[in-house]
Order: C-alpha cells, then sequence, then structure tokens
C-alpha cells in the first residue's frame, strides 16, 4: 500500500508513515461504516456514554505521550500539546454527559385531535474531516458528539498530522468503541476520495473544519445527495482596546488570543483596532511579549514558539508580511523566517497599518499581529464588520455596558470580552457569514449529529 511520510516541521526529520488510502480503500470503509451503523445506532445511550468517559480517562493518563506526538508532528510548543490534549478529552468527558440527554417532546396538538410526539435520531455515518492545527481537539470534538449521538464515524486526517488520529482512534477502540465505528482515512491527495464518500449514498453527515475556500466547495459536493452539513471554516477576529481598557490586561489577553498554537488557529486574533490614546502604551508592551518569544523546536525547554506546519505555511506568512510592509506598515519585532529545515516565524507586530490593506482581508494564521489605530471605538464599528469572515470577536474594556453594546454590534458568532480565550467544550462553537454553518461544543454539538422525528397519533 502507497504512504504517507510524516516530517517534524522542526528538525526535517521523520517521525513515521500512514496508508495512504485509494478512493476504493475510503468507500469500503464507508461501507464497513454503515453497517456497523445498524448495531452502534442500537445500543444504550448509558453504554455509549460510558466508552466515552472511558476514551476520557485514557487521554489524561497518556497526555505527556499524545502531547509529545503532537510536537513531533505538528510543531507546536510542548505547553500548547498538553493543553491541547486536556481541551480534547474534555470533549469525550462532556459527550459522555450529553449521550444520556437526548431530549424529545410530547404534547397535545393545538386542536385536541392528536398527539405531537418528538423524537431524535442518528444521523447515520459521518464523515469528519479535520485540519492539522489542533490535531486532537478538532477529531474529538467532532467524534465525541457523533458516537454519543448513536452515528459511526470516518475521520478524515490532515496529511501532515495524520498521527494523532490513528492514536486517538486507538484509545477509541481500547475504550470499548466496536469494530468499524471509528475508522480513520487518509487518502493524499483527498479530493477525489472525499466527493466519492459524498456521491456514494452511504455518508449521511459532513463535518469540516478548514478553509472557506476547501468549505465552499464540499458544500456543492455535499448538495447532490443533500448531505447534512456542518462547516467550521475560517476566522478574521477584531481585538479591539478601548480607552477604558486595563491594558495590561489587553495585553495579556492578546498574547492569548493571538499566540495559542504560535496564532495557527481560527479564532486566533487577526487584525488589532487600538483606541488613539492607549496606542502607544499597548503597542508597547504587547511588542515586548511578543518580542521575548523564544521560536525553536516545541520539544526544547526554552521554546515559547514552534514551527509552522510546512515550508508552504512558513512561505505564506512570510509573503504577508513582506506585502504589509510594501503598503505601509512598519515591522516592530519579528519579521524574519529560520532557515531549513525548521519551518519557523518569528512573532511580529506592524504598526502603521490600515483597514484596508491586504493582510487585515486575509486569515494569517501564523505569528503576526498587525495593529490598527482608530480614534473612535464605536464609530469604527463598521472596520471591525467589514470582512467575509465572523467566526469570533475580542473587546477589552472596563465598562461592561459598554463591552455589551460591542458585543451585540459585532457580526461574529462568539465573543471574548475581557477574555482571550472562547473554546469550551460547553458552549456552542461556530460563526456567521463565511465562518461556517451550525455549532460544534455545547448541547448544540450533539443535535448536529441528530434528526428529528415526529409522530402524529392518538389514543
Amino acid at each position: 500500500m502507497a504512504t504517507i511520510r510524516i516530517v517534524n516541521p522542526a528538525t526535517g526529520q521523520p517521525e513515521g508513515e500512514v496508508p495512504n488510502q485509494s478512493v476504493a480503500q475510503c468507500l469500503e470503509a464507508a461501507a464497513r461504516a454503515a453497517e456497523a451503523f445498524a448495531t452502534w445506532r442500537k445500543t444504550l445511550p448509558r453504554q455509549r456514554a460510558e466508552i466515552l468517559r472511558r476514551a476520557f480517562e485514557i487521554m489524561i493518563a497518556e497526555q505527556e505521550q499524545l502531547a509529545t506526538l503532537i510536537v513531533r508532528e505538528n510543531g507546536k510548543v510542548l505547553s500548547d500539546a498538553r493543553a491541547e490534549v486536556a481541551y480534547a478529552a474534555e470533549f469525550f468527558r462532556w459527550f459522555s454527559e450529553e449521550a444520556v440527554r437526548i431530549d424529545g417532546d410530547l404534547r397535545q396538538a393545538p386542536n385536541g385531535t392528536n398527539w405531537l410526539a418528538v423524537t431524535r435520531e442518528p444521523v447515520g455515518v459521518a464523515l469528519c474531516i479535520t485540519p492539522w492545527n489542533f490535531p486532537a481537539a478538532m477529531a474529538t470534538r467532532k467524534i465525541g458528539p457523533a458516537l454519543a449521538a448513536g452515528c459511526t464515524v470516518l475521520l478524515k486526517a490532515a496529511h501532515e498530522t495524520p498521527l494523532t488520529a490513528y492514536a486517538i482512534a486507538d484509545i477509541l477502540q481500547r475504550a470499548g468503541v466496536p469494530d468499524g465505528v471509528v475508522q480513520v482515512i487518509t487518502p493524499d491527495p483527498p479530493g477525489e476520495a472525499v466527493q466519492a464518500l459524498l456521491s456514494s449514498g452511504l455518508v449521511r453527515k459532513l463535518s469540516f473544519t478548514g478553509s472557506t475556500r476547501v468549505g465552499s466547495l464540499l458544500i456543492a459536493q455535499a448538495a447532490e445527495k443533500i448531505v447534512n452539513c456542518s462547516m467550521e471554516l475560517g476566522g478574521n477576529a477584531p481585538f479591539i482596546v478601548c480607552d477604558d481598557a486595563d491594558i495590561d490586561a489587553a495585553v495579556d489577553g492578546a498574547m492569548i488570543a493571538k499566540m495559542r498554537n504560535g496564532g495557527a488557529a481560527c479564532t486566533a486574533a487577526n487584525r488589532f483596532y487600538v483606541q488613539s490614546s492607549v496606542l502607544d502604551e499597548f503597542t508597547s508592551k504587547f511588542t515586548t511579549r511578543m518580542a521575548a518569544l523564544v521560536l525553536g523546536n516545541g520539544l526544547d525547554a526554552t521554546t515559547t514558539l514552534g514551527p509552522l506546519v510546512s515550508a508552504a505555511q512558513q512561505a505564506r506568512v512570510a509573503q504577508l508580511v513582506e506585502r504589509a510592509v510594501a503598503d505601509g506598515a512598519t515591522v516592530l519585532c519579528g519579521g524574519t523566517s529560520t532557515a531549513a529545515p525548521m519551518h519557523g516565524y518569528a512573532a511580529t507586530v506592524l504598526t502603521g497599518v490600515k483597514h484596508e490593506h491586504f493582510i487585515v482581508q486575509q486569515e494569517v494564521f501564523g505569528p503576526v499581529a498587525p495593529i490598527i489605530e482608530v480614534s473612535d471605538i464605536e464609530e469604527a464599528i463598521p472596520q471591525y464588520n467589514d470582512v467575509d469572515h465572523g467566526l469570533v470577536s475580542y473587546i477589552y474594556t472596563r465598562n461592561h455596558g459598554r463591552g455589551m453594546r460591542l458585543a451585540n454590534a459585532l457580526e461574529t458568532g462568539m465573543v471574548g470580552l475581557n477574555r482571550g480565550l472562547v473554546s469550551d467544550p460547553a458552549a456552542p462553537f461556530g460563526g456567521v457569514k463565511q465562518s461556517g454553518l451550525g455549532r460544534e461544543g455545547g448541547h448544540d454539538g450533539l443535535l448536529a449529529f441528530l434528526e428529528t422525528k415526529y409522530v402524529s397519533t392518538e389514543w
């Protein structure tokens, strides 16, 4: 069988190989998942819950091994990888609790002639496609609710980081998931196989996390068979610093919102709007913190910023900075790439950036922070909303009423108010506009893998 070679982005050294499945092999996996669904959907909710709970416990017990694996194939620093494993495991715990809370409804029709009984059933075989930036968390955020609902799963892992996906599948098997219920597929390139799966009639659910461009293509392909879709797509988050903000707290929040996972997150703060009266203080303190980050191998104790996942990602980030400078931006720190084999890019702060600049309209997905001066926070609301995406926004202000008014005006699915982190397994994660369809996490994440059935009856 053909294989995919996994390379450490910090060292250029091989870390392992995984199968490169053909279209036919992927369709065979879908057929096994469909066969397994007939049995898995009938398992008791408590049984599914206890399997997920065991998977949570195994992940926590093996946190260090999983974190090290993530660093080796993804490049992020070990502290970020440990946090990701804890976050990823929490989806198994949360949805183990949700599995026994699949709700229904019974009511009398308004005219009194019959009863309306509403139940929920699993959608079917779910094709879950995950990106490279959070190889554990993006997998468990989909697998957890799918299994809790009674669906079977085909996990199409990113070709850059498939080792973590196979490790999670192994954990689930050890936790008691039957054969065929969760299968990892790694076709590369994936396009033909994914299209064949969506056209096969075997897949009834598509859950995708990735770029808006690819998500749009998949929605079009899913339309042929009217496959149920959940899409968690790109982001372009504004980070808004008001003149009454606690600047030290705002800088702390900016470091989390921007530099979590080295900036390679859809929730990453992508453009910083800072009110004129606090611009110098915020910029100075933020630049000091960014410049202090140590770029290197994520397994080294002194490293606080890991490399990007590939040479292509490194080149893309460098080109965005080069164009910003050509547009008139000034580099206050960073702005440099490491030499091969490491795919690193230094933490970078840009000033003199305008809202209309190219870098502001793109999802950077790297350790680059463009700062835009605004004279009036409220008058600049149209700028915050003037992008195609609407995943998350961040606001820093001491006036909670002002913060809530801004939150209500922002066209995003999530808002961090005086917080640089919004992700939580118990919360509905997702965006508006071109940032996606549906929500993951919380009770909404379970409903995404369920269909509603209504029975009209009388007695």
